[in-house]
């Protein structure tokens, strides 16, 4: 699933105002790093649409750095809590668990055309240093854990490779979202992804 299948609704007006001012920031933040970039969108900016100032800004955060880093540690805690909601929706049932985590994942790629907020940030920072790297690439590697345990217990053949593949197809469906629009190869994600799990994972003749 960044994972934005992973993605959060914008929050209204109402919920910002009426939001303490640390999380009138992040949740500023959130959406203009998203819809801007994270170097596209200064202090100053952030603050402004936050209703604050940055006095206040930086009461809570040390630096932007350090807000960009909360807030792919908040997209985190809310993208691992997709998988619990996949138990949920289906019980015992894993397969049914693989198959809306594709839905779910098409879903995304049409509707958000930002694509991914973690994959967005990790190509805009070139210091492969910096501190935000190190939560993308530790929700990264969670996530394709998830996946591959979870193609597992749906009974794949390879769910290793069968992980790697879905989870490359779903990070490559997204860039195409952006670049080649609606109607391009990103609108095939879930035929494609099924047939990853039908012929990678051996489920043709299992279903």
């Amino acid at each position: 699933m960044s994972d934005q299948i992973f993605q959060t609704a914008d929050n209204s007006d109402n919920d910002r105002v009426s939001a303490r001012p640390r999380e009138r920031i992040v949740t500023t933040a959130r959406e203009m790093f998203h819809q801007h970039g994270v170097r596209g969108v200064g202090i100053e900016a952030i603050t402004e649409a936050a209703g604050t100032n940055k006095m206040t800004l930086y009461r809570h955060f040390a630096s932007k750095d350090d807000l960009i880093v909360e807030c792919l540690q908040r997209a985190a805690k809310e993208s691992y809590l997709k998988w619990e909601e996949l138990e949920h929706q289906h019980p015992g049932d894993p397969k049914a668990q693989l198959h809306a985590w594709i839905q779910n994942a098409a879903g995304c790629i049409s509707d958000d055309w930002r694509g991914c907020e973690m994959a967005n940030t990790a190509v805009e920072l070139a210091d492969d240093n910096h501190p935000a790297k190190r939560v993308i690439e530790e929700v990264k590697k969670n996530h394709r854990n998830y996946l591959a345990k979870l193609c597992a217990r749906a009974g794949l053949d390879q769910p290793e490779l069968a992980a790697d593949m879905l989870g490359l197809l779903l990070e490559g469906a997204r860039i195409s979202r952006q670049s080649e629009g609606q109607e391009g190869p990103s609108a095939r994600f879930k035929r494609m992804a099924e047939e990853v799990i039908a012929t990678v994972g051996g489920l043709g003749d299992k279903a």
